[in-house]
């Protein structure tokens, strides 16, 4: 009994892992095609078909049955059209040089209009590549200008189908496993708070600050995806029933996300005057507790299991509270603006562990309106309009756009003067590694040539050990589900699976080894080629973004401030004006850690300019989480303080603005010369104050953001 009941946890937690349903529909595809072909007896149309299944697979986005169908019209016509074109110019060089550039600026440049389209226009290149490649296998035969399309289409309408049908019989399943990554993404990011308050000397806070940030980044990623997936699902309708209560889990890990990242007062200067005291302690085990509900809630979603409960996070916030009140009262009790601090934070801790236990529960629709912004496009002008936008030398998906066609034909230049047979997977290589940018185009191509290398070695080994039949058709469907479960984190072992997959493939028609070799030449060339391309041709070094970048942060975060003042005023209100502005300013804050993680993977950096974009992120970080305590604890001042408030919260806003305005312009940042807004907050309540003390704090950051971006412009 104990062991039926083990193996059906272990299969419980298997279907809620994140690659579990791809996998199986992976597996049904590509298991169907080689049973169907088989017993068919055509085992020329093997290959094509696989791969058109993969490329499918590959151009699927998380939507809504009724919005994958639309999808997945899209996609099999861009299939059809690419793969037909390819047959027919082929056999003319001269030709398809001339249409492989405009093709490939095409496409790109149709990503432009969302993600939905840019991963279709990416599953359509490969799509492409697959279809040069079948043709060069099958080169000998009379031309038939069908020969690889149909079973190319074929493979992929099948996988389509399944994908259809899973969505139908699952609707909720994405939505689920986008809710516990959501949350998993809290609980990282709730973890590593706790380590900001730790009351020990030697802490390096500006590398935990760092960290925080980055966290913060894949927590936005996150938020971000789940949106998506919840927009797809209601679209104009009302929410009702599961989505409903899903669309309320959303509003609350966004509740929580925000007052996770409030930052109440300098940790510095907490540890110094707490050093003697466990309040510190307590409050980094209450975020831990936290970070444990939040992982509960996760596997709740994805194993469709009841919320477990504990009162451990309860009694632990009970004994904060307690300990911050004792704290009040000893002979050295810390400072008044420190108390205050530690009553805010107390209260925005107990806020989240009322969220989590259900207490609160999320924010009701009269406080958000239950609205969602639909970031796709809602008509054919709207989508042309984000194409043509882009068409500019400033803009990185034009810059692509051309790196990548430009790539694509010397790579088909290479092929043609070197490797004319089977030199194909030189443009599938160069089309994977060339990324937008240089660090991801360098992280690319070091893990696709150690998987292709670990590849080529298991493929030789499995060609001598497996004999010649159904055990390697057998092998080819696992190799294809493995590259799926795989490539999402794990790039250099798809690479491998992937490799490994294409040499059993063509060890069915006769040459595999014949391909073991050239395929490492070619991966080999391809990568020379993306290499030398992000480096020569309209290189996308972030540091030419780097202004526009800073100046955004700011500009996003005098918007989520002005946003804020306001609901000083109205009262707090969880709309849809607010989330916009809260969540501009996050993506903003991730846009500036991904935008430096990439210049720090950049050629010639110097080390005074790393210290400084360090420096930057964490400050605007930092800052970001001031902001952010604002709006957790809005509005818990008295409607007397609000002329006040208003009048330096919007002095702030108006330096956050000019400082934006500079960045922009390329200039000098200005320096704030009006007094502290500190100062004015000497008479008022605790509330004012704390408030007037946190709008201080972003003041004196910005001094500091100045210095930074100063220090920057001179390395």
């Amino acid at each position: 009994m104990q062991q039926a009941s083990s193996l059906s946890w272990h299969w419980r937690r298997f279907r809620g892992s994140d690659r579990y349903a791809e996998c199986v529909r992976v597996f049904l595809a590509l298991g169907g095609i080689v049973a169907w072909c088989l017993l068919r007896g055509e085992r020329a149309a093997v290959i094509p078909a696989l791969l058109g299944a993969i490329a499918c697979a590959l151009a699927e986005t998380e939507d809504h049955w009724r919005n994958r169908l639309g999808t997945l019209l899209v996609t099999l016509g861009c299939f059809a059209a690419a793969s037909i074109a390819v047959e027919w110019l082929l056999p003319s060089p001269w030709l398809f040089a001339l249409g492989l550039p405009l093709a490939t600026f095409a496409l790109v440049m149709l990503g432009a209009v969302s993600g939905r389209y840019a991963t279709i226009a990416g599953a359509t290149l490969i799509l492409s590549v697959y279809t040069m490649i079948g043709v060069d296998a099958a080169r000998g035969g009379a031309f038939d200008p069908l020969h690889e399309p149909i079973p190319l289409l074929a493979g992929a309408a099948w996988y389509g189908v399944l994908s259809l049908l899973w969505s139908a019989l699952a609707p909720q399943q994405a939505l689920r496993l986008s809710l516990a990554r959501l949350f998993d993404a809290l609980a990282d990011y709730l973890d590593g708070k706790a380590a900001l308050f730790a009351p020990v000397h030697g802490v390096d806070r500006d590398a935990l600050q760092l960290e925080l940030a980055m966290r913060n980044e894949r927590v936005v990623q996150a938020l971000n995806a789940t949106r998506l997936v919840l927009v797809d699902r209601i679209g104009t309708r009302h929410p009702r029933g599961r989505t409903s209560a899903r669309l309320q889990l959303y509003f609350m890990a966004q509740d929580i996300h925000e007052r996770a990242s409030s930052t109440h007062h300098p940790y510095d200067a907490l540890a110094a005057a707490l050093f003697h005291s466990d309040v510190l302690f307590r409050c980094a085990h209450q975020l831990q507790l936290q970070a444990t509900g939040c992982r509960a809630r996760a596997t709740a979603l994805r194993l469709r299991t009841p919320l477990p409960k504990s009162q451990r996070a309860r009694v632990a916030l009970i004994d904060l509270r307690e300990a911050i009140e004792l704290a009040a009262h000893q002979p050295h009790a810390p400072a008044a603006d420190i108390q205050r601090s530690l009553d805010a934070l107390a209260r925005n801790l107990g806020a989240i562990q009322a969220r989590l236990d259900d207490d609160a529960g999320a924010p009701s629709d009269a406080e958000t309106g239950g609205a969602l912004q639909d970031p796709a496009p809602q008509s054919l002008a709207q989508a042309w309009a984000r194409i043509r936008i882009q068409f500019t030398a400033r803009s990185m998906h034009f810059r692509h756009a051309v790196r990548l066609s430009l790539a694509l034909l010397a790579g088909y230049g290479v092929l043609l003067a070197l490797h004319p047979r089977n030199g194909y997977w030189i443009l599938l290589t160069t089309l994977l590694v060339c990324q937008p940018s240089y660090g991801a185009t360098r992280r690319l191509l070091l893990q696709r040539v150690a998987g292709t290398v670990l590849g080529l070695l298991a493929g030789w080994a499995t060609l001598k050990l497996t004999p010649f039949g159904p055990w390697q058709m057998a092998l080819i469907v696992l190799t294809g589900v493995a590259f799926f479960a795989t490539r999402q984190r794990r790039y250099t072992l798809a690479t491998a699976f992937i490799t490994l997959f294409v040499m059993l493939c063509f060890n069915q028609i006769g040459n595999g080894y014949a391909v073991m070799w050239p395929r490492l030449l070619d991966t080999l060339l391809g990568a020379g080629i993306a290499a030398l391309t992000i480096y020569t041709v309209l290189p996308e070094w972030r540091g030419r973004r780097l202004d526009t970048v800073l100046a955004e942060a700011m500009r996003c975060d005098a918007r989520y401030l002005a946003q804020i003042l306001e609901q000083y005023a109205s009262g707090k209100r969880d709309d849809l004006a607010y989330r916009i502005a809260r969540r501009d300013a996050h993506n903003a804050d991730a846009a500036l850690s991904g935008l430096l993680a990439d210049m720090l993977r950049e050629p010639d950096r110097a080390p005074a300019s790393r210290e400084a974009m360090l420096r930057f992120l964490t400050d605007a970080h930092t800052m970001l989480g001031q902001l952010s305590s604002l709006g957790a604890h809005r509005p818990a001042t008295p409607r007397a303080s609000e002329p006040a408030i208003r009048h330096q919260g919007a002095r702030v806003v108006a330096m956050l603005d000019a400082f934006a305005e500079a960045l922009d312009g390329r200039l000098d940042p200005p320096r704030d010369a009006a007094a502290s807004p500190i100062e004015a907050a000497a008479d008022g309540d605790d509330a004012t104050r704390f408030v007037l003390a946190q709008l201080a704090r972003v003041t004196a950051l910005h001094e500091r953001l100045r210095e930074h971006a100063q220090a920057l412009r001179s390395t």
